[in-house]
């Protein structure tokens, strides 16, 4: 029963309506005219809550009598109910039985919301992207399915709240805007993610060679993950240096010596990666961006490449240790001599709601959040006699 929806998009190259003219005139639209527009009016809601976290117990009842007033079909996740507070509720028992509930990599809701709501920090925008996703275990050659997610909503009630834009105080009026339409939205771009990891009773050789019996495509498994922040391989419990080789479309590039590597989206750039030394990156923006963690090279600068390329990771064969990866800090496994990952931009975005528009809330978040270029102000002079 999802609703459709549609997206204004920006950025789109026209031929030249001439076949004389030989100049080609790009269209770039503003980003801030994005806006969110419902086919149908929304009837269902995700309501994603940060678990043991009591001080959102109230706000979490507060916005679902409200929603259930409005008639809208509301979505939880069974173990959010489990909190022994909200089940000693005896007022909120009548609005818990309207609820639809779902269990998380056991369910699948994509095709039953229409948007979401977040109340929590940024980890709960990250854990409603990982819900709509297959992560798929196949052998090699077998097509993943995929889900593409609804509108988020997210309300400022943790930490840092650089991805939440929404205080809690206006939350009757700034949902209704939501259910009429009338709001902007920024497409944050996620990864798309295979590893390919051999099966354990696959045998490799000290030059991480495959050796099989027979058929080698039988020794092989592939998961995938849809990726909002990045993809972090480490060295993990090992006290060695990490080799890994990254190759782009392709080829070799470099050899990734030192703690490990962060391939991230631009959402992600303000997180681990700028914490590592990266760039910032506006959503907006289509870009990879590569960053060494510590690395064994002072001249290994962090780098940005179009989003329309692919990215592969492996380990170097002259490794002396294995490495580990994780998936916006979920899903952390091994790799291993033989195994691979794939990276590139997925066609599936974050439809994120603004709460006034990409630029302006972003550049907020910057300054709030991170501190960005916050310094003491130099004092005026009163003369030009007070410069010497």
């Amino acid at each position: 029963m999802q609703t459709a929806m549609k997206f204004n998009q920006c950025v789109q190259p026209q031929a030249p309506e001439n076949s004389d003219n030989k100049v080609w005139k790009w269209h770039i639209q503003d980003p801030a005219s994005q806006r969110l527009t419902w086919n149908k009016p929304p009837k269902s809601v995700l309501v994603i809550k940060k678990i043991q976290d009591a001080s959102l117990l109230q706000p979490f009842k507060e916005l679902c009598v409200f929603l259930t007033e409005k008639n809208m079909i509301v979505y939880v996740e069974r173990k959010v109910l489990a909190d022994p507070v909200i089940q000693a509720d005896e007022s909120f028992a009548a609005v818990i039985q309207k609820f639809c509930t779902f269990r998380e990599d056991l369910d699948d809701i994509s095709n039953q919301v229409d948007f979401i709501i977040c109340l929590g920090g940024d980890g709960t925008l990250l854990y409603a992207s990982s819900l709509f996703q297959l992560a798929c275990v196949c052998m090699c050659g077998c097509v993943f399915s995929q889900k593409s997610i609804p509108p988020v909503m997210s309300f400022h009630l943790g930490s840092l709240g650089f991805l939440t834009p929404f205080n809690f105080d206006m939350y009757q009026s700034q949902v209704t805007q939501i259910i009429e339409g009338n709001a902007a939205i920024i497409l944050r771009s996620r990864l798309r993610v295979v590893k390919e990891s051999r099966e354990k009773n696959a045998q490799v050789d000290k030059k991480g060679i495959i050796m099989t019996n027979g058929d080698s495509e039988g020794s092989r498994k592939a998961m995938q993950y849809q990726v909002l922040n990045e993809v972090v391989v480490d060295r993990g419990p090992c006290s060695y240096l990490s080799n890994v080789d990254l190759f782009l479309d392709g080829h070799l590039i470099t050899t990734v010596q030192g703690d490990g590597v962060i391939v991230s989206t631009p959402t992600g750039s303000t997180a681990y990666a700028v914490a590592a030394g990266a760039s910032m990156i506006h959503p907006n923006v289509p870009a990879i961006m590569i960053t060494p963690i510590c690395p064994h090279s002072l001249s290994f600068r962090p780098i940005v490449v179009p989003a329309g390329v692919e990215l592969k990771i492996m380990l170097s064969r002259d490794s002396r240790n294995t490495a580990w990866v994780s998936f916006d800090g979920r899903k952390r496994q091994e790799i291993c001599h033989g195994d691979n990952i794939t990276i590139t931009t997925s066609c599936f975005p974050v439809p994120s709601i603004c709460f006034q528009d990409p630029v302006n809330d972003w550049f907020k978040s910057l300054a709030q959040c991170l501190h960005w270029n916050v310094r003491k102000k130099q004092n005026y002079l009163s003369s030009k006699e007070d410069v010497f």
